[in-house]
């Protein structure tokens, strides 16, 4: 079965839960997505499915993708994005796959392109420490210093340095949904989660192993001796 859906971030909020600890939230608008394409192991080799987000004008896609829509005869839409299932014969061209994918308590996976940031030096890029002032180095403090040993007498594949931050994919694993509004297409899921508002994430069931919340021993009566 499905178990992902694409969203789009809208900012981050905050939510009091039942015993009024404030918990920090980001707030995504998951979905509605539309079943454009059924992929079948028969046919393809796998099962999965092509999903559509978000209204698109056909001026904004090229051949290929507005060829893709046609063929299913559904609107365009600005992102495309396929996921595998265990089998695709439960799907159709065009149903809609809506929030109430979610429910609060569970725990998922978000992936989404991070904020870029220009080019930055050592410190902000790879977290280094800052070099001494003394000796007349002053304005050294936060050059990366030396390169390399004397014996390669060549910088090595994978040095870090100073270059461009951030605009990379990355995935924050087992966060926890807290609220689920499937009227408003709105999820809310604990902390923050990368990509600039208005980004487009996906949000998956978690791939790690979750622990059972632990039942509450039943208390036991002693009785009294004669």
């Amino acid at each position: 079965m499905l178990k992902s859906i694409i969203a789009k971030k809208l900012g981050m909020t905050q939510i009091f839960d039942d015993k009024g600890n404030l918990i920090p939230v980001t707030a995504l608008e998951a979905g509605p997505c539309v079943v454009v394409g059924i992929k079948t192991a028969d046919t393809d080799g796998y099962n999965a499915l092509l999903l559509g987000f978000a209204d698109a004008k056909e001026k904004q896609l090229n051949k290929a993708q507005i060829g893709i829509f046609k063929k299913a005869n559904l609107p365009a839409k600005k992102i495309l994005k396929e996921f595998k299932v265990s089998d695709g014969k439960p799907y159709s061209i065009g149903q809609e796959i809506k929030t109430d994918l979610f429910k609060a308590g569970d725990f998922v996976d978000v992936t989404g392109i991070t904020k870029g940031k220009g080019f930055a030096g050592v410190i902000k890029r790879h977290n280094f420490g800052m070099q001494p002032t003394t000796h007349g180095q002053s304005d050294r403090t936060r050059a990366r210093g030396s390169s390399g040993g004397q014996g390669p007498q060549r910088v090595l594949r994978g040095m870090r340095m100073s270059g461009h931050l951030g605009q990379e994919k990355a995935t924050i694993q087992k966060l926890k949904v807290i609220s689920v509004d499937a009227d408003k297409n709105l999820i809310f899921i604990k902390g923050a989660l990368p990509s600039a508002n208005g980004g487009v994430l996906t949000i998956s069931k978690t791939v790690k192993r979750v622990k059972a919340a632990p039942q509450p021993a039943a208390k036991q009566t002693k009785g009294k001796k004669k």
